[in-house]
């Protein structure tokens, strides 16, 4: 076990149920000045004790252990919450519809937070029939590359893993994708919704002045030799 309950975590946990040491010493049958020691760090529970501490704060042991507590408000389990979880060791990448408590190669890992695409992660979107082709403008070489391409819907998310030294592009099938997401090893997580009428199964963009002024943006920022 690489990691144990600290005593900031056993005193924000106590506080946030609003209960007093003595309280919670009374559920454990312990002493309130046994708890006091655990809470200043002079002393730890023992193992034996996990699991009645994690009932009385109302948590997981993975939870109690790893002092994240988890908030999982998606109960309808709605992918539009995706969240997703790179280990900064072994690049590996975890993907959940809510917050979980998650380890990897030791390292208890946070949802990645979300950036807007900027002038270093350039990102093209284009509906080719019944598919997104997806391209970031972004160097692939073996110390700065983009890890993955994910496409985003209600109800489903597709993913690409990427490696250094290939193409940053990717193809999805449609179905309703909202989000595309993508990973750079250096600048983290970067989103972006899906232009507005590319999802349009009815009309989409062909031979439009909408779709002609979208690959006219598409030439600049990226060059002619797409």
């Amino acid at each position: 076990m690489n990691q144990y309950i600290t005593g900031t975590a056993i005193r924000e946990l106590r506080e946030h149920q609003n209960m007093t040491q003595l309280q919670l010493a009374e559920i454990l049958g312990v002493s309130d000045k046994t708890v006091s020691k655990w809470e200043n760090g002079r002393g730890y529970p023992d193992i034996t004790l996990l699991e009645p501490i994690a009932d009385a704060f109302k948590v997981s042991v993975p939870e109690l252990i790893s002092g994240h507590r988890i908030k999982n408000a998606n109960v309808s389990a709605n992918m539009m919450r995706s969240l997703f979880y790179i280990c900064p060791v072994c690049g590996n990448v975890i993907h959940s519809m809510g917050e979980a408590v998650i380890h990897c190669h030791g390292i208890s890992l946070l949802p990645a937070e979300t950036e807007m695409t900027d002038e270093q992660h350039m990102i093209l979107i284009e509906r080719v029939e019944d598919e997104y082709y997806v391209r970031i403008d972004h160097e692939m070489t073996k110390t700065h590359y983009i890890s993955f391409i994910a496409a985003v819907s209600s109800d489903r998310c597709q993913m690409v893993k990427l490696y250094p030294e290939g193409n940053a592009e990717a193809r999805f099938k449609i179905s309703g994708v909202r989000k595309i997401y993508f990973y750079c090893n250096r600048d983290g997580l970067f989103c972006q919704e899906v232009v507005k009428g590319i999802d349009d199964k009815e009309s989409g963009y062909d031979d439009t002045q909408e779709r002609r002024e979208l690959e006219q943006v598409a030439d600049m920022l990226f060059g002619q030799n797409l």
